[in-house]
């Protein structure tokens, strides 16, 4: 594999289930992307067998770095950052800083993640700080979230940058050359929201950006995306996967509770089902960090293979459409004060 031929380097390590997940997910990635190459980073005892397996079947569009170190999932960012340089994690991250692949994906710590890709791959010229954005279901479509949680609090410079940030990544992901970019509020009237919120709608105003003013419904569809801080975005994050998971809880004990609503669930299966499909959080795995020289994605760590791949899909078509450089494209059309420049 030639370092100019586009690569998606994975962190095999990570995750709670690792390799059990992240090989297979590799392996069926490979089967249905025919243009795809990978580089699997992780350390040889773990790794090895498969790889040469992967490496017969798939030839020069696989192939293995070795790590000697993982990062633990409860690891301090900063212990990681310092003690492991030769991990998983670091090394795959390395792979984008050298231009060896054009994205990184992991399912370790996320902490720990966000401070070794800022490290290693640094932030865009313009760009103060990263931030995880991640798509979610909307009524009509699907809408691009951030930030959601690596900045708690926020000045409304930064929460213009999300802006510009989130409409780059939806240009290069979900081709929509002209996405409708939304603020988080507790209304849609201008005067709602704290100072931070209201200054920070006049500035996307202003900018080159589509906004379409404040949003109190992320999943109405009104916006392609949605910027808000990392705290009030995690908030709203954790909130929508337990209010699924509660849904998903109450539909099986109701379908349970007598022969009778078990013969109508037989008789609903396909509506359940397309239901299903339409809200599986695993068909959302996958949160970008952006604002960085480089692309990566963070998996959930509980991912199943299923939920992993999903994650490289979305790291892939971040990657080979030009996430960087658009977002950076973006940042340069305004000046100081967020206006065009």
């Amino acid at each position: 594999m030639s370092a100019s031929e586009p690569a998606l380097a994975v962190d095999c390590m990570g995750g709670d289930q690792g390799v059990a997940v992240t090989l297979p997910a590799v392996e069926a990635f490979l089967a249905r992307r025919g243009e795809a190459r990978v580089v699997a980073v992780g350390t040889p005892d773990h790794v090895e067998g498969a790889a040469a397996r992967l490496r017969e079947h798939f030839g020069e569009r696989f192939r293995f770095v070795a790590a000697s170190q993982v990062v633990a999932m409860d690891e301090p960012p900063q212990v990681a950052l310092r003690t492991k340089r030769d991990s998983s994690m670091r090394r795959a991250i390395e792979l984008v800083r050298d231009g060896e692949a054009v994205a990184a994906v992991s399912a370790g710590n996320t902490g720990a993640l966000m401070a070794i890709a800022r490290f290693v791959l640094k932030t865009l010229p313009g760009i103060d700080r990263p931030a995880i954005a991640t798509v979610l279901p909307a009524r009509t479509g699907r809408v691009w979230v951030l930030d959601l949680g690596a900045n708690v609090d926020c000045t409304a410079e930064h929460l213009l940058q999300f802006g510009l940030m989130g409409a780059a990544l939806v240009r290069a992901v979900e081709g929509i050359e002209e996405p409708r970019v939304g603020l988080l509020n507790i209304g849609e009237e201008a005067i709602k929201g704290n100072q931070v919120v209201r200054e920070a709608s006049e500035f996307l105003a202003a900018s080159p950006l589509n906004f379409v003013g404040n949003v109190e419904d992320i999943y109405a569809g009104a916006a392609d995306v949605v910027v808000c801080d990392g705290f009030v975005g995690n908030v709203a994050l954790k909130t929508t996967e337990g209010l699924a998971q509660m849904l998903a809880e109450f539909l099986r004990a109701e379908f349970h509770r007598s022969w009778w609503t078990r013969l109508a669930a037989v008789a609903a299966f396909p509506v359940l089902q397309r239901f299903k499909d339409r809200v599986d959080p695993r068909r959302y795995n996958g949160a970008v960090l952006v604002g960085l020289r480089g692309t990566v994605v963070k998996s959930h760590g509980a991912a199943d293979t299923f939920a992993f791949g999903w994650a490289l899909d979305r790291a892939w078509e971040a990657g080979r459409h030009g996430l960087v450089t658009r977002i950076a494209d973006q940042v340069a059309m305004l000046g100081p004060n967020g206006e065009g420049a």
